[in-house]
């Protein structure tokens, strides 16, 4: 991780849970991380917390569903740090729509965060590297386990086809950067069950009791980010698929 050091990480969905531990991992292992959420108060709490590490941490509040705040937080950052140099694209939203049954705003909100907002994020984020002639960036994608296997007895499977949606991105934005002649690499880390407030939050809609055989923390996705960045320049970590030892995917 020393080449990190000193370098710009956007993580979004930053404030809590999975992106969070992200955020606590990169500026312990030096990097300066602008961190966006909603919610500004806990990306300020976050900042507090980690004024003593190696790194620095910039909150940031955007909306990724409106694409001229996403437009706005990329002239922030630019004005600030310079560009982004890892991106990773972690804010996402499970509402536990049924397909017969759920509510047409409901999908919306899920496409509009979990597949429109990731792109577009990626887009800008790729475009910052190349205007400073960034050749060795990476972008990570936070998908789930729920992109390999479209689990019987949930409420989730809109959720699912976003996911699915997002290992299809990732695996297309791998494609065209290779075709561009770029050495910017590309990683989807897809956990099963974890121990977040999102997931607490959809406790009664077919998840298996939270155990810590069954669930992951949130800090174990956040390591293998670290594995995965850390990686030398001429390996690509182009997946990572982690579960509970006991999780039933």
């Amino acid at each position: 991780m020393e080449r990190w050091t000193g370098r710009v990480a956007l993580v979004t969905g930053a404030s809590l849970g999975i992106g969070a531990a992200i955020c606590r991992a990169l500026v312990k292992n030096g990097m300066v991380v602008v961190g966006c959420a909603r919610h500004l108060d806990a990306l300020q709490k976050l900042a507090k917390e980690l004024e003593e590490e190696k790194g620095k941490f910039i909150p940031i509040k955007c909306d990724l569903t409106i694409t001229d705040e996403i437009d706005s937080m990329f002239r922030a950052i630019k004005e600030e740090v310079g560009g982004v140099d890892v991106c990773v694209n972690n804010a996402g939203v499970n509402l536990a729509s049924p397909l017969l049954t759920g509510e047409r705003e409901d999908f919306k909100t899920v496409l509009d965060l979990n597949v429109f907002a990731v792109t577009i994020v990626t887009q800008l984020a790729i475009k910052s590297m190349r205007e400073r002639n960034v050749d060795d960036g990476h972008i990570i994608n936070i998908g789930s386990v729920s992109c390999r296997q479209v689990r019987e007895g949930t409420l989730s499977h809109f959720y699912a086809g976003s996911k699915f949606a997002l290992q299809a991105l990732t695996e297309g934005l791998r494609h065209e950067l290779r075709n561009a002649n770029t050495r910017i690499r590309t990683t989807i880390i897809s956990p099963s069950l974890t121990d977040t407030p999102l997931a607490r939050g959809l406790k009664d809609h077919g998840l298996p009791p939270f155990t810590a055989t069954v669930s992951l923390r949130a800090e174990d996705v956040a390591d293998a980010l670290i594995y995965a960045l850390g990686a030398p320049p001429n390996v690509n970590v182009r997946e990572i698929c982690l579960a509970g030892v006991s999780a039933p995917m």
